[in-house]
């Protein structure tokens, strides 16, 4: 493995959180290993004194704010004690808190742990039409618990905004050094992002279409087990559109042929919880452009990630496709 997760680094990772376990109450017999590399490292933690696993997640340093990482737990637990979804509960630290920590090569390391919850990844080929409608019936009820909820004092999220997303200020890096970029792939995208920008405009900030979304609303991070589905990582909540939760749920296969049937199915499911404006279908694919340069941008500044080397430069080519059907619906 290459890049920044070499398999000594990860160990060094494993054995820091290894060395916290005991915040979670976990004994001196416990084993910790990889689950998955993404924008942090998550580890499963197998205490033979315990019932169920403990899940660790080590941060990325330089991305999330301590008081970013507790209002992420807060939000959880506030969706979790209204029974909004399925989600796994945040442990506490045994020193206070929800975030303990330790240093490597003079950074520090922030470490959160979750409750264990069983399921499995839904598949991109299985028939997800079902799942889609309640992961809008979901999204719905994300969205109207964020419009009544009281945030607690000091809560901060990134925001997800055309700036932060795709354009000067951009959290995930900027696009413009894709894999695989050529001059006139170059070109195109330009001009999709210009009419992004304009199309966001129109569409605006207002209460009824932007708040608090978990952002990440992707197959990895949706857990299916005997017809429920859960949701976890909401490491990248923030402020953003709303719609913007289906986006995010076709990340990286945008380009499949099954999609308007899953947007159909997510649109359907969330008008039997609450109400989206007509124009939701016509500013989807302006959601979908918006996702897709995001993740193009987060392949290139995250190139040491499993999932930035499994897609390589021929996602940037599905972003030229898609960005070329985008700019032929210009209006």
């Amino acid at each position: 493995m290459g890049g920044l997760y070499t398999e000594s680094f990860l160990e060094q990772l494993r054995a820091g959180a290894m060395a916290l376990a005991g915040e979670w109450g976990l004994s001196g017999r416990t084993e910790v290993s990889l689950l998955t590399i993404s924008e942090n490292a998550t580890f499963r933690a197998d205490d033979p004194e315990r019932e169920t696993p403990v899940i660790l997640r080590v941060h990325r340093p330089g991305y999330h704010t301590r008081a970013e990482i507790e209002s992420e737990l807060a939000w959880i637990e506030a969706l979790r004690a209204e029974n909004v979804l399925p989600t796994p509960a945040p442990l506490p630290c045994r020193s206070g808190g929800h975030v303990a920590g330790f240093d490597l090569d003079g950074e520090r390391r922030d470490v959160v742990a979750f409750a264990f919850m069983s399921g499995r990844e839904p598949l991109p080929e299985e028939d997800l039409e079902e799942g889609f409608r309640e992961l809008g019936e979901i999204s719905a009820r994300l969205h109207a618990h964020v419009r009544r909820w009281t945030r607690p004092a000091g809560f901060v999220r990134k925001t997800w905004d055309f700036d932060t997303t795709v354009g000067r200020r951009p959290h995930w890096g900027d696009w413009r050094a894709a894999l695989g970029r050529r001059e006139p792939g170059r070109k195109l995208l330009e001009r999709a992002t210009v009419e992004l920008e304009r199309r966001l405009a129109e569409i605006g900030t207002g209460p009824e279409v932007f708040g608090l979304i978990h952002a990440d609303l992707r197959l990895a991070n949706l857990l299916i087990d005997s017809g429920r589905i859960a949701v976890i990582d909401f490491d990248d909540c923030g402020f953003g559109w709303f719609l913007f939760d289906f986006a995010a749920a076709i990340s990286f296969f945008e380009t499949d042929p099954a999609i308007p049937g899953l947007q159909a199915a997510w649109l359907e499911g969330y008008r039997s919880v609450a109400k989206l404006p007509t124009t939701a279908e016509m500013q989807m694919e302006t959601f979908i452009m918006l996702r897709r340069l995001q993740l193009t941008a987060w392949i290139a500044s995250h190139a040491e990630t499993p999932t930035a080397q499994e897609m390589g430069a021929g996602f940037t080519d599905g972003t030229l496709a898609i960005a070329e059907h985008f700019l032929s619906g210009r209006s």
